[in-house]
């Protein structure tokens, strides 16, 4: 029997990070041959075509004139007050719900994340994730002692498995009698597919239903990190203000990040906001979450709250931020265009594409496909049920001309 120093409950598996390990490859890859003979759209940040990180100028420059005294100084547990008012505008647009909302600052939406799987399941409770999902939704359960099951994310037809996650959904609630389900929309990592408002309504309508039973406990998570670059306009928040009048045993949680939208990634920074029918379990929410900060990291990053305030509290500022969030959303409109325009055109099976960073490919053996297109000088993610392909970090060029390559690999393996 293997000594070991580390407690049972925190041995893990030695293995390294998959994306990051596959990102380093690709590094090597455009140092020895060139970044215009290579492929790398294995990190989901958004890359302009040089190979360059996009980082907003507006937002950065906001950050450069913060005085030193606003980017040190602590900020309070629960995130600055302005701040926390001033996510939910940023948040919600014109959509708000009719409800009691609070909100706290977490370090990115992996911190809502975390809030929600560990303040609202009890250890043994299994979270309801969609097959094609985030795999740190994975790794925060089982680092509190949950468990994942997933329902189908897509019916026969390629929408939204309705009947997957109803038949999920009833299952864990009526062994658990509460449950944490994670939604990620819009623009789903990995697969780029949003719920449309109908596919809400049939979710609510779930959810409403089993809140009948009063013993029931029952939040669903919205991972929205993505949603800036969802859509036209304000069109893929819409469904923000079905959360209105929701039975009181039916919480919403909403993972907001500031990493995409703000290209802030490695500043840390986004909220959790809770969304009830009832003041005291949004009450409830709010110092519950508090009280996970203190216990977990503290407080968040003072200079990233100091910007979106700042930002969204002066028109001018907006405005100028909003046009370049824009001209950055039609790039990668364009790039995830030019990807499944070429998939069609070779006949390469992907899953059906609306919004975001991301576009997926179904495989048996993603890793041997992988591996087949890192011959290539092209690199993706293996996932369990296939490749995910990172249009963000890739250009329309490349985007184009990847699905015959990847076509060609598939073919061969």
């Amino acid at each position: 029997m293997a000594f070991n120093m580390v407690a049972e409950h925190a041995i893990w598996p030695k293995v390294n990070d998959a994306i990051f390990g596959l990102a380093a490859k690709a590094k090597e890859a455009i140092d020895k041959y060139g970044k215009e003979n290579v492929i790398d759209s294995t990190l989901g940040a958004l890359v302009d075509d040089n190979g360059e990180l996009i980082c907003l100028n507006t937002v950065y420059k906001e950050l450069k004139s913060l005085p030193n005294s606003a980017i040190a100084a602590y900020a309070q547990v629960a995130g600055q007050p302005d701040f926390l008012e001033v996510v939910q505008k940023v948040c919600f647009g014109k959509y708000k719900p009719n409800a009691y909302i609070r909100a706290v600052a977490t370090p990115g939406g992996t911190g809502s994340v975390r809030h929600g799987i560990y303040n609202y399941t009890n250890p043994g409770d299994s979270i309801l994730v969609g097959d094609w999902h985030w795999a740190p939704y994975v790794t925060i359960s089982e680092e509190y002692g949950r468990t994942v099951t997933n329902h189908e994310l897509f019916n026969s037809k390629n929408e939204f498995n309705i009947e997957s996650f109803k038949e999920k959904f009833e299952e864990l609630l009526n062994k658990q009698k509460r449950l944490v389900a994670v939604i990620n929309t819009p623009a789903n990592n990995p697969t780029g597919y949003s719920l449309s408002d109908e596919e809400w309504d049939e979710v609510l309508n779930i959810a409403k239903e089993n809140a009948k039973d009063p013993e029931n406990r029952i939040i669903i998570m919205v991972d929205c990190a993505y949603i800036d670059y969802a859509g036209i306009g304000d069109e893929r928040r819409k469904f923000f203000a079905k959360f209105s009048g929701l039975p009181k045993n039916i919480l919403i949680i909403v993972a907001f990040s500031m990493s995409k939208g703000y290209t802030m990634y490695g500043m840390r920074s986004g909220a959790a906001i809770g969304i009830s029918s009832d003041e005291d379990i949004a009450e409830e929410f709010y110092y519950s979450c508090m009280h996970s900060n203190r216990a977990n990291w503290s407080n968040g990053t003072r200079a990233a709250m100091e910007i979106m305030t700042r930002i969204a509290n002066d028109p001018e500022k907006t405005k100028l931020y909003e046009a370049e969030v824009n001209e950055t959303k039609v790039m990668l409109r364009r790039r995830a265009d030019a990807f499944v325009e070429g998939a069609k055109e070779v006949g390469l099976e992907i899953l059906p594409y609306r919004d975001g960073f991301f576009v997926s490919i179904p495989c048996k053996d993603a890793k041997k496909l992988s591996d087949e297109l890192i011959k290539e000088n092209v690199f993706a993610i293996p996932l369990k049920k296939g490749l995910r392909f990172a249009v963000c970090a890739v250009s329309e060029e490349k985007c184009r001309i990847a699905p015959a390559i990847i076509k060609k690999a598939l073919d061969r393996i």
